[in-house]
């Protein structure tokens, strides 16, 4: 498990990054632009620039979603290095500076894939893109009153995952492992996070049909594997034998766990979400009971390519359905039994998409509630 140390390790030296990074306000054309063209009124360009705006690479699951957009990009036949990367570090503050100062930059002529990193920073992101003429499609989290059809064509689609059943079902997994009595504990994302909020909830849902479990902490570990290994830690020094089970809200806070139990000599089930290489080899060793794999190489690339084509005018979001605009992506479950074969047809060989067919594998409309 040395990989889990590395990975710890990783995510300090890009703490200590974020520190150094400056954040640029809007400025220049971009600002003059604010009021410029009407949403319905869209310029299209022949050569936008194309730019992913995520956390960071060093977490696996980031970094199959910004290989993906560089997929696309090379679908293209521009090298991949011509993705522009804007790295937020979690910051949602530094999300939308990045974004502004590269409107600026292309006055407006740009394509962008992103995930806002949490609910509230969506829509100052997309008012931004809007204003400045730029098309943008989003990915994870918004804010259930913000849709793309309010903004023409511009906000070209919003994509996220149905988390709430799968991490139900991987609870049912854990408390089946535990006989149905004991204590489980969760480490979640960032609490604003669509995801980090569904993923527990199915836990909860999970927890109903088990009345002899208690769920003794749930706890914001954000998505980060240093985080989750000091909060598991201070869960075992409170809790100790009482833990019987750990629901994690992804992989990366998995890693995290497994490291804290193990400096502890213990041995705890638990299960995760996201489906990262390393989480696969840990599933098929029987370290993790489950994972779900959520294809964040389609997820990311397909991101890209529908903000990429709407800003090119190849087709107009504003014709497509609403289905076509908020949608769920795919979600596989993977358990010891099919963990050997799910690598070998997903991760091994990485399968080759039609960046065209946007929504070939996705999973429908997104439903509020």
């Amino acid at each position: 498990m040395s990989f889990i140390k590395k990975f710890i390790e990783q995510e300090k030296i890009s703490r200590r990054n974020l520190l150094l990074a400056s954040a640029y306000g809007i400025s220049g054309a971009a600002a003059m632009r604010m009021f410029g063209p009407s949403p319905v009124q869209a310029a299209t360009y022949a050569d936008p620039t194309i730019a992913w705006s995520y956390r960071n690479r060093t977490n696996p699951y980031w970094n199959e979603i910004v290989s993906g957009g560089e997929a696309f990009v090379e679908s293209l036949g521009k090298p991949k290095d011509s993705l522009t990367h804007l790295i937020n570090e979690g910051s949602s503050e530094k999300s939308l500076a990045d974004v502004k100062a590269l409107l600026a930059k292309t006055n407006g002529e740009l394509a962008l894939a992103i995930d806002t990193n949490d609910a509230p920073n969506c829509r100052p992101v997309v008012e931004a893109c809007a204003g400045a003429g730029a098309y943008v499609s989003t990915l994870w989290n918004k804010t259930d009153d913000l849709h793309p059809w309010d903004f023409g064509d511009n906000y070209v689609s919003h994509m996220t995952w149905s988390d709430e059943k799968p991490a139900e079902q991987t609870a049912r997994i854990l408390l089946e492992a535990i006989g149905g009595k004991g204590g489980v504990v969760h480490l979640g994302g960032i609490a604003s996070n669509n995801p980090a909020i569904e993923r527990l909830q199915g836990l909860k849902n999970a927890l109903k049909d088990y009345p002899d479990v208690e769920l003794l902490d749930a706890q914001p570990a954000d998505w980060d594997t240093q985080k989750a290994n000091q909060i598991m830690s201070s869960f075992i020094t409170r809790y100790g034998d009482e833990i019987t089970g750990v629901h994690c809200a992804n992989d990366t806070i998995g890693y995290g766990v497994l490291e804290a139990l193990r400096a502890e000599g213990m041995s705890v089930p638990i299960v995760t979400y996201d489906g990262n290489p390393q989480a696969v080899e840990l599933v098929a060793k029987g370290d993790i009971l489950a994972t779900v794999f959520t294809n964040p190489h389609w997820g990311g690339g397909v991101t890209a390519a529908l903000a990429y084509h709407a800003a090119t005018g190849a087709f107009k979001p504003s014709e497509e359905p609403n289905e076509h605009r908020e949608f769920y992506g795919p979600t596989i479950m993977i358990t010891p039994e099919d963990a050997v074969e799910f690598k070998a047809a997903y991760l091994d060989n990485v399968p080759t998409y039609d960046w065209k067919d946007f929504w070939g594998p996705s999973n429908g409309q997104i439903l509020y509630k």
